[in-house]
């Protein structure tokens, strides 16, 4: 339960929180966000999150609203307000208010709000147990890589995949190949044990968990490749998941109805699990 948020220069409650109706993020998705696990109190890849903020915000031409240091100090102060050791917090920059107009105005102060939220997420029965997955056709803009709240494609994918008794939609592109999940990175491992997730481009957005799971993998001398795959790839598979600061490193059990390997959490993904799992323990 949200408690307090921090909102323009304001620590507010959350029924008293307001953001003015012509803010560019409200009218037309003109906005970039962060979410940020929080594991027993610790911030995990906190500054490769507010990296990519950084990214993202300079790819669309918006000021970073606060300095780092700002920013850090008041993520910490939304979390103290809150009393969360477990959860996540979510960041989120608009390009601030103007009068509505398509047309990008000059010279106006982003708009920067901060949320924490209580979960446990290394015990979700999801992240334990495995879920379904579907697939569904890409219909999103082509920067990817800039983590906008343009979401409503995702939005779209996430609920077909839900209505489906899925727990994550895959997303398809023209020529057959996955992108990603409507709010994860996806992966495979093949039945030579080779680890496969698809290479950062414009095409998806290069998660932070995504990136950690690399460097474990590599730490581990997997057999690890960055190429892309298509669904008919997947479902030969002999393990699938996929990652995301919120689902960590979520097993794939099925795709599309079809039992993906043994149709259970196979050995590399649970190693992956308890390496990140430890990792976020101590980071």
């Amino acid at each position: 339960m949200l408690k307090c948020v921090y909102v323009n220069g304001q620590f507010l409650q959350r029924r008293n929180a307001m953001i003015d109706v012509e803010d560019r993020g409200f009218n037309f998705g003109d906005a970039v966000y962060e979410v940020i696990f929080l594991n027993n109190g610790i911030l995990v890849d906190e500054e490769e999150h507010l990296n990519r903020l950084e990214y993202s915000l300079s790819e669309l031409s918006i000021a970073l609203p606060k300095s780092r240091r700002v920013l850090s100090l008041l993520i910490r102060e939304v979390i103290r307000l809150n009393k969360i050791t477990n959860g996540f917090v979510y960041l989120q920059v608009s390009r601030g208010v103007a009068p509505r107009d398509h047309l990008i105005p000059d010279n106006i102060t982003p708009s920067l709000v901060i949320m924490a939220r209580s979960s446990n997420l290394i015990e979700k029965p999801s992240i334990r147990n495995g879920v379904s997955v579907i697939t569904v056709p890409d219909l999103r803009w082509h920067r990817r890589d800039i983590k906008t709240t343009q979401l409503i494609a995702n939005c779209l994918a996430k609920s077909d995949a839900v209505k489906a008794g899925a727990g994550e939609a895959w997303m398809v592109d023209e020529n057959g190949a996955i992108t990603e999940g409507s709010s994860s990175n996806a992966w495979i491992v093949t039945t030579n044990r080779e680890l496969i997730t698809r290479p950062p481009s414009s095409e998806i957005l290069n998660g932070i968990t995504r990136r950690t799971i690399i460097e474990l993998a590599k730490e581990e001398r997997l057999d690890f490749h960055e190429r892309g795959f298509t669904t008919s790839e997947a479902l030969k598979a002999a393990e699938a998941f996929f990652t995301s600061a919120t689902s960590l490193a979520t097993p794939v059990l099925s795709i599309d109805g079809q039992q993906i390997g043994s149709g259970k959490v196979g050995p590399v993904t649970k190693k992956l699990q308890a390496m990140y799992v430890k990792f976020a323990s101590s980071a």
